[in-house]
């Protein structure tokens, strides 16, 4: 319903209504569409995935990006959320919630990385992933264009390249 109608056609009653079932059933569990929203996307993060292992740190980051853009652009459902985590702040915190353990799930790949002599040690993994990982949101979210289909590759590229001369030592380790 998100993806199809939008945040603002999204109400509880209107998501009792498609459910067939009686709107007090869904105000029991949630209050608003925000509590709703944040308990998909709490439960988006209770997955058992975990970052690809290619054997190195360009790979790694390729493979990420790879799924990043997949599901950015074959679960439209993903987008939506993003895009609706804007206008509540319970879907907020919960998507706040989701890139924190994303990040700390993506650490492996750089502290494989540091064993390998690939990066330096102190690289901050967030950065990392973040300067990875960012030409795909800007991408797919915000310019709502899939016309480049090597950028998801060459972004994690030269961020591989960077990690490898020091560019990402220091800041916040997660």
């Amino acid at each position: 319903m998100l993806v199809q109608e939008g945040y603002d056609a999204l109400s509880v009653d209107a998501v009792a209504e498609r459910a067939g079932v009686h709107r007090t059933t869904v105000y029991r569990r949630w209050r608003d569409v925000g509590g709703l929203l944040a308990d998909v996307l709490d439960a988006a993060g209770s997955d058992a995935w975990r970052p690809p292992d290619t054997g190195t740190l360009e790979g790694d980051l390729v493979a990420v990006n790879a799924e990043l853009e997949a599901g950015l652009t074959d679960q439209p459902v993903t987008a939506a959320l993003i895009a609706a985590s804007f206008r509540s702040p319970e879907a907020a915190a919960a998507l706040q919630r989701f890139w924190d353990d994303r990040y700390t799930r993506c650490a492996v790949v750089v502290e494989r990385a540091v064993a390998r002599g690939e990066a330096s040690e102190g690289t901050c993994a967030r950065r990392v992933l973040v300067a990875a990982t960012a030409p795909v949101y800007q991408q797919i979210l915000l310019m709502r264009d899939r016309s480049d289909p090597l950028l998801a590759e060459q972004a994690a590229r030269g961020v591989a390249l960077a990690a490898a001369h020091g560019v990402f030592v220091g800041g916040q380790q997660e």
